[in-house]
């Protein structure tokens, strides 16, 4: 593995203390990161290089997934790890920026192979990326990389600007967006789970599915994120990016493994195909107050502190989406998440068509069901029918494989691990963000004119009432 420079931009906020440096840290553990390498710290406070590498150590001892008693392996990697404060908006800060990582290459013979890392907000995207050019520490006798988080734009228009800056700095092959839904070992799991297995691979087709289901639920509400979910809602920040990006792992069909340019492809080739009908089928909703005990409330969405008291953002959305190739002509993909909700998971639920023939005992009959578990546990349930050994009736059975068990690594683990490799199969490729937002921006705009009506829930229940009937017009139910 080639020697490398991570630079990371935003090294002092919460993201590299949660995930990033934690995720550095298990991958040393782990032996896959290069023999030589350095991390270059970049922030706005005045850190000595001591300074930063004691907060990176706490940060490792609260968040890395590795024991406690590994101290002088936290030592050694730390030690790889240096700091330098920048103005982001002046071009002599980076001058000073390119000294230091030349001076830290030269030290540690490593290779001008760079990652750049821009943990910050996206509207710092245009001038980090312009000074990276004009500053030379893109141009390197290696490669570089450069790794970006969501979201990526507001809106179509927005993002096509932003990819026009980062653009004049990286070429597409050397832009790493990030979507970390994509690191999650299930997501990643989903490619293998259906092409290495014959089985799966025969019936994964609209002549043995009935419908798809994908949710991702959460418990929390907005927190210290209103002023951040006033601007963007469930609609951006979570189906844009994330649920769109498991529509397309789920439905792709892939006749070999490993291959990232074929996977990107097919995903584009099926974004393009994706239609939504928003007046048919959209329900957005809004989380109000619960009374719990007594005097004690949980909050409504208006009633968090930053929300406008008589905000209209979205905390829920359940859709219907049909993509219309040969393949998954007619088969419905619903897709539903949502804050403060009654349980937190992230599922993909493929219900499969019954085969039955009509009888007594097999009129009520369950569907089959293929349950892959992401989100807080990671696992496989199959719900298949067997026939009870006194009645003769049938009855449902669950076969179970759960890896929650085990050590499993983090998203941002695969994630890195994949960006040093420069392999881009589970980044998000620009037409595949340029099509999103071009699916997506009619649904936001026919919100902003309420002409889909927004449904309160009560916070702890299930979401608005609203998406349940709509699952039911089409003779489904949410599992």
């Amino acid at each position: 593995m080639e020697s490398m420079s991570f630079i990371l931009f935003g090294a002092t906020g919460d993201l590299a203390k949660r995930k990033i440096f934690p995720a550095l840290f298990n991958l040393y553990m782990d032996k896959k990161l290069p023999a030589s390498f350095s991390v270059v710290g970049v922030g706005k406070e005045s850190l000595s290089n001591e300074e930063f590498q004691a907060i990176v150590i706490d940060s490792l001892y609260e968040f890395s997934r590795h024991s406690t008693d590994d101290k002088l392996q936290k030592i050694a990697f730390v030690q790889q790890l240096s700091y330098i404060r920048l103005d982001l908006y002046k071009e002599g800060s980076y001058q000073a920026l390119f000294t230091h990582v030349e001076r830290v290459e030269s030290e540690k013979n490593i290779q001008e192979n760079r990652i750049f890392y821009l943990s910050v907000a996206p509207e710092l995207f245009d001038v980090i990326t312009t000074n990276i050019k004009k500053s030379r520490l893109g141009e390197t006798t290696g490669w570089k990389r450069v790794i970006i988080e969501k979201p990526f734009g507001h809106d179509l228009q927005s993002a096509r600007k932003l990819n026009n800056v980062v653009q004049q700095a990286f070429s597409e092959e050397e832009i790493f967006r990030i979507d970390h839904y994509l690191g999650k070992p299930m997501v990643q799991n989903l490619e293998t789970l259906i092409s290495a297995n014959p089985i799966l691979q025969s019936i994964w087709s609209k002549d043995m599915i009935s419908n798809v289901q994908i949710t991702a639920n959460e418990t929390v509400g907005v927190g210290s994120r209103a002023a951040y979910y006033e601007q963007t809602g469930a609609i951006r920040d979570m189906v844009q990016n994330h649920m769109l990006q498991l529509v397309m792992m789920t439905a792709v069909r892939m006749s070999e493994r490993g291959q990232a340019e074929t996977l990107r492809k097919e995903k584009i080739h099926l974004m393009k195909s994706i239609q939504i009908d928003t007046q048919m089928d959209v329900v957005r909703g809004q989380y109000s107050p619960l009374a719990v005990y007594e005097d004690s409330v949980i909050k409504g969405y208006r009633e968090e502190i930053g929300v406008d008291p008589f905000s209209t953002t979205d905390t829920f959305i359940a859709a219907r989406l049909s993509i219309q190739i040969p393949l998954w002509q007619g088969v419905p993909f619903f897709i539903r998440t949502g804050k403060r909700l009654n349980k937190k998971e992230t599922k993909i639920v493929v219900e499969f068509k019954n085969s039955l023939s009509s009888s007594e005992n097999t009129k009520d009959a369950e569907p089959n069901l293929l349950i892959i578990h992401i989100n807080p546990d990671d696992g496989v349930s199959l719900k298949l029918n067997s026939k009870h050994p006194l009645t003769g009736e049938l009855e449902p059975i669950k076969i179970n494989f759960s890896a929650s068990h085990r050590e499993i690594p983090e998203a941002y683990e695969y994630l890195l691990a994949d960006a040093i490799k420069g392999d881009p199969s589970y980044f998000t490729h620009w037409d595949e963000v340029e099509l999103a937002w071009q699916l997506i921006e009619p649904i936001i705009k026919d919100f902003e004119n309420n002409q889909v009506p927004l449904r309160l829930y009560q916070a702890g229940s299930t979401g608005p009432e609203a998406a349940n009937q709509f699952v039911n017009k089409y003779g489904f139910q949410w599992w």
